[in-house]
């Protein structure tokens, strides 16, 4: 028999936290958009167990004269995907509904099937164009994350999400093919690309190869460029199963994939806080002016302040601001970047980029909690020496064909060599 107590305690409505599967994290943004987060239009997406499952699975496969006849057979109250093969023919595969699975769609519409808004990154943090005045390469309904409801919350990945009338339309131009055993698969214009870092995200993780997903779930080797008709080489051993730390490319905003597991080993923004605040304590000095230097708040990233740190980023000299040695010479290789003004540092006469040091706020891309001592080049966002050694080497996508190395914070490509350095800092002198 339960006590009055335990009766009134068992009336009372569920405050259950829902389960959490993982979370999608944009480069490119320290923390937020440059205008906020609003919405579905954000830099960092949670995936959580939703009421009731929204999974869907392959079933009935018809084959269509027409096109005409393909969209007769496509309810509007079901999922399906159509690949078209010619004006004559069309393969329309039916899905139906999967009770184990909840599925995320992301993409660069706003209507509503997408769950995570996604559009082009801004290279080098918010002082730069409005992405929305180039044309995206994104598609408006890029892939689709299909988590399992029950231990342990598989992620699965795939190419291409459902519109509005829960369809995926192949049109005659994209790369598709019917599988060995007798179903269709086919992949996307410009492609959805992941990588798995090898051993996890952690401070043993090292840069893994990057693959393309098709819309049925295989792993292929690359194309020769994103949007090539020739798709590359199954991949059989490999999976779309997503890891703690995997990078999913849309051809215009990177993403990183962090699990419930991951996040809850990775430092908090309130560690990140804590660490600016112990760095601030120990009052670092401007060795020319003399001055005490402090990292801003966390929350102001974009305006240098008077105390700000700057550093040489050939050798990691910090200072303040100031324009000792200033010629402004620029070299032409650097010419229009940021760091592009050449200053020789006082301390030790190397020549380089003098730039001032932000820290590197979005927590999810830390691989560790330790102190941040290394900056990127030629950006200045500071993080944790393991963190930087670990991005300075994975090259993320660019364009249809090309990969660079580049800034987790705010995208932009780092400079040749390790592409970070390690911060001197000089202590009081009293």
């Amino acid at each position: 028999m339960f006590s009055p107590e335990q009766e009134n305690i068992s009336s009372l409505p569920s405050t259950k936290v829902p389960v959490k599967y993982g979370e999608l994290i944009v480069l490119g943004y320290n923390g937020s958009l440059p205008n906020g987060d609003r919405g579905r239009r954000k830099s960092r997406f949670g995936l959580c167990k939703r009421p009731k499952a929204n999974g869907v699975k392959p079933s009935t496969v018809h084959i269509a004269c027409t096109p005409q006849a393909a969209k007769a057979i496509s309810n509007k109250d079901q999922h399906s995907v159509s690949y078209t093969l010619s004006r004559a023919q069309t393969v329309v595969v039916e899905y139906t509904h999967d009770t184990s699975t909840d599925m995320f769609q992301i993409g660069r519409s706003t209507e509503s099937p997408i769950d995570f808004v996604v559009t082009d990154t801004t290279v080098g943090g918010p002082s730069n164009s409005d992405p929305q005045s180039v044309q995206s390469t994104i598609s408006r309904f890029a892939c689709r994350i299909a988590c399992q409801r029950c231990p342990p919350y598989t992620a699965r990945v795939y190419a291409a999400g459902f519109d509005s009338s829960k369809n995926i339309f192949l049109g005659e131009k994209a790369a598709k093919w019917t599988t060995a055993d007798g179903q269709m698969d086919g992949l996307t214009t410009n492609g959805v690309l992941v990588m798995h870092p090898r051993h996890g995200f952690t401070q043993r993780s090292t840069q893994g190869v990057w693959r393309e997903i098709s819309v049925c779930g295989n792993v292929f080797t690359l194309r020769e460029t994103r949007s090539a008709q020739q798709r590359g080489k199954m991949v059989d051993p490999e999976s779309q199963e997503l890891v703690d730390g995997s990078l999913l490319d849309l051809c215009g905003a990177t993403l990183l994939w962090r699990t419930a597991e991951g996040l809850a080993r990775a430092p908090t923004l309130g560690h990140l806080e804590a660490l600016r605040q112990q760095i601030n304590a120990a009052r670092p000095q401007c060795p020319v002016g003399l001055s005490t230097l402090a990292f801003p708040s966390l929350r102001r990233k974009e305006t240098p302040g008077d105390k700000q740190p700057w550093a040489y980023l050939r050798c990691g000299h910090v200072h303040g601001r100031h324009d000792w040695g200033s010629d402004r010479r620029r070299t032409q290789e650097a010419e229009g970047s940021p760091g592009s003004h050449q200053r020789e540092c006082p301390m030790c006469r190397a020549r380089g980029p003098y730039v001032p040091l932000w820290l590197g706020c979005e927590a999810g891309f830390y691989l560790d909690a330790a102190p941040p001592t290394h900056a990127f080049s030629p950006c200045g966002h500071v993080c944790s020496e393991r963190t930087a050694a670990f991005w300075s080497g994975v090259p993320l996508p660019h364009g249809t064909h090309t990969f660079h190395a580049a800034c987790p914070f705010c995208a932009l490509q780092l400079s040749a060599g390790p592409g970070y350095v390690r911060l001197i800092f000089q202590g009081p002198l009293d």
